[in-house]
């Protein structure tokens, strides 16, 4: 998540403020260019949208972390709200907490649990039910995280997350912007040396690879995944397309579809790769996009929080569901 600063706005009403947004919300149709096409292994077809892009509601400060719950909920976040916003089936939105330390990217755990990282130093899981917050690690070698930005879980009941500078105190509290990994147990590894902007990770769908997108270089990484918790030296997975006149454009959160696609949220839309790092097309977006998953009872629908909004379409391939 790479965002501005905005901590004056509160458009996002509570239950508890406003009960107009228990209501339902009618889904507005945006009759915008959803894919872009550019070169490509021949190979490999682009993967196009089979819907029109939906925006299901705007008026946030600034949207991140989407996670699907198959209990039938989303949720996201508004970071600069410190709100976790939850989107029930029937289309009603509440919110889970308004008191999140910041939080970003989110995860629903096999066992239920929201885990969470918060900009705030730390990484927390949430009780869906009661609302109740445990912590699962919140330093290393005796120091606070710099500003926990996104994460992903895997079989072992670990959690790999990323440790950037956005939101974070200066000079940083670690010293370097790294990833982490933090075991079943609560041990905390950090796995890399300074990276520039660490920003989203994920895992292929068999669990041996590990995804990391840098925000300030356009060349995304991966690590093999030696073990749980280990992995060995970074490679050039693919590099983003570039916007006319910018270079070393990084990109921000991430997803992963059943057959391995990787899905980059960049400034110029969601650019889809395949596991071999081909690109096979862009979805573009009415905002630029920070961070997506895949949702619905069949994994098919693409979730996108972008700057303001929130949105969705149709995709071919399901999303790889969370180990």
């Amino acid at each position: 998540m790479t965002t501005r600063t905005n901590p004056t706005s509160s458009r996002f009403l509570s239950p508890q403020r406003s009960r107009t947004v228990l209501l339902p919300l009618a889904v507005a149709m945006l009759l915008v260019p959803s894919v872009a096409f550019g070169q490509q292994d021949d190979s490999e077809a682009n993967i196009v949208p089979v819907g029109e892009i939906e925006k299901v509601r705007d008026g946030f400060a600034f949207t991140e972390g989407p996670a699907w719950d198959p209990k039938g909920v989303l949720y996201f976040t508004d970071i600069p709200n410190a709100t976790i916003v939850r989107l029930a089936a029937d289309g009603t939105f509440s919110s889970l907490t308004e008191d999140s330390n910041f939080a970003n990217g989110l995860i629903v755990a096999a066992d239920g649990r929201l885990l969470v990282c918060e900009m705030g130093g730390q990484i927390v899981a949430y009780d869906t039910a009661s609302g109740d917050k445990t912590v699962i690690a919140s330093e290393y070698q005796g120091r606070r995280f710099n500003a926990p930005n996104d994460l992903v879980n895997d079989e072992a009941g670990g959690i790999y997350f990323t440790d950037p500078l956005f939101r974070a105190p200066e000079p940083l509290p670690q010293g370097v912007q790294a990833v982490y990994y933090v075991d079943r147990s609560g041990t905390v590894s950090r796995l890399t040396g300074d990276l520039p902007a660490p920003n989203g990770v994920g895992l292929s769908p068999d669990g041996k690879r590990l995804y990391v997108i840098p925000s300030r270089q356009a060349e995304m990484l991966a690590y093999d995944v030696l073990e749980p918790g280990k992995i060995g030296e970074p490679r050039v997975f693919c590099t983003l397309k570039q916007p006319v006149g910018q270079s070393g454009t990084g990109g921000d959160g991430m997803a992963v579809d059943v057959e391995g696609n990787v899905y980059l949220t960049s400034n110029l839309g969601i650019q889809i790769f395949s596991d071999g790092g081909k690109p096979r097309g862009i979805v573009m977006f009415p905002e630029q996009p920070a961070n997506v998953t895949f949702g619905d009872a069949d994994r098919k629908t693409m979730y996108v929080t972008a700057r303001t909004g929130l949105y969705r379409v149709r995709m071919p391939i399901a999303g790889q569901p969370p180990f």
